[in-house]
């Protein structure tokens, strides 16, 4: 695969899960990768080497996206490493739970921060230069949840659906530019964070969907592969949500 030779991407969040599945993903296609983490050294670890046992370029980082200004230094970071970026996928998140009347303030300004800010101070740092060269690639990450909401997650969706709203408003005015602006909001995935729920919660997730089981990591990744190849040129401001038909949208 080469789609993407020759290219530099940049993936938040991109240690493991669904971030570490579009690392690879990106690198196996012919792209450079830069990726930050929050203290996930062995994870870290491991998709930097498949990165690199691809004959790809790497570069990885570890800190809280929620810091502005140390997500700019990476993203300059990543840039003087392996080259302008071509690509940027907003993957990191997080997630606080608990009924809306327990929840402080400081909850739903953590989560607003990680998600929605992170995504908007990123994007504003490589759009000027993708602008300038007439093209790129922006990918952020929603939810279907944002679509069906969730008791006990008000700030989770509600972070997903101002990223939603951001993605289209951005992507009117990048478009013109040659910059794709588009979002992904995947539902349920086997991940570590969904496994940390119990199989409990996997046993009623699973029994609801109509594809009767969990997504793949590597199944969000080939999304972001799409939307990020020569087949996204014509998404703009666009949603895919590949989430086993919990949603239908």
């Amino acid at each position: 695969m080469t789609q993407l030779a020759g290219q530099v991407a940049i993936v938040t969040g991109g240690s493991r899960g669904i971030g570490g599945a579009i690392v690879r993903a990106f690198a196996e296609a012919g792209a450079d990768v830069a990726f930050c983490h929050l203290d996930d050294a062995e994870g870290a670890s491991e998709t930097s080497a498949a990165v690199t046992a691809l004959g790809r370029r790497c570069h990885a980082e570890s800190f809280d996206v929620a810091d502005g200004d140390r997500l700019r230094g990476f993203i300059a970071a990543a840039e003087a490493s392996l080259g302008p970026i071509d690509i940027l996928v907003a993957n990191a998140g997080m997630n606080l739970r608990g009924p809306l009347e327990t929840l402080p303030e400081a909850t739903f300004r953590r989560i607003l921060d990680v998600h929605f800010m992170h995504t908007v101070i990123a994007a504003q740092a490589v759009y000027p230069g993708m602008a300038a060269r007439g093209r790129g690639r922006i990918i952020t990450l929603s939810s279907q949840l944002a679509f069906k909401g969730a008791a006990n997650l008000t700030p989770y969706t509600a972070a997903k659906g101002a990223i939603l709203s951001f993605t289209r408003s951005f992507a009117l005015e990048a478009a013109p530019r040659g910059v794709r602006v588009n979002s992904i909001a995947p539902g349920p995935v086997d991940t570590a964070l969904t496994q940390s729920r119990g199989p409990e919660w996997r046993a009623a997730i699973e029994a609801a969907l109509p594809a009767g089981r969990l997504g793949r990591p590597e199944e969000i990744a080939a999304t972001a592969l799409l939307l990020a190849g020569p087949g996204g040129d014509f998404y703009v401001g666009a949603c895919l949500s590949p989430n086993g038909g919990d949603v239908m949208h």
